[in-house]
């Protein structure tokens, strides 16, 4: 995994320009991630199905590292995203995980 635990310089640059709004945004994530029964690993690869599902390269990478950081394990981020296939349909899901090998620099199942 790269060792990179830093947003996107995009991300850096709105943040200083608007601090308040990336401020409640990302306590908006939290509330909703906290708002019911389901732990932090699983929030995170819903996330990450959510984000491949609205073709966001940005917010795979994003949910991939949350949900590594969490405790998922490459396989468990593979599964999540292959379970988009039937609704989403294979090229989305690919490009999702080519997305997520960005961030896993390994094959399936490493």
């Amino acid at each position: 995994m790269r060792d990179k635990k830093y947003p996107s310089r995009t991300y850096y640059e709105v943040s200083k320009c608007y601090p308040n709004v990336m401020g409640s945004l990302k306590e908006l994530g939290v509330t909703v991630r906290n708002a019911g029964p389901l732990d932090e690993k699983t929030t995170h690869l819903i996330q990450l199905a959510a984000a491949a599902a609205n073709n966001s390269e940005g917010a795979v990478h994003s949910h991939a590292r949350r949900a590594l950081e969490a405790g998922a394990n490459t396989q468990e981020i593979y599964h999540s995203l292959i379970l988009l296939i039937p609704t989403c349909g294979f090229p989305r899901a690919m490009a999702a995980i080519s997305w997520c090998r960005d961030i896993l620099e390994g094959e399936c199942g490493e």
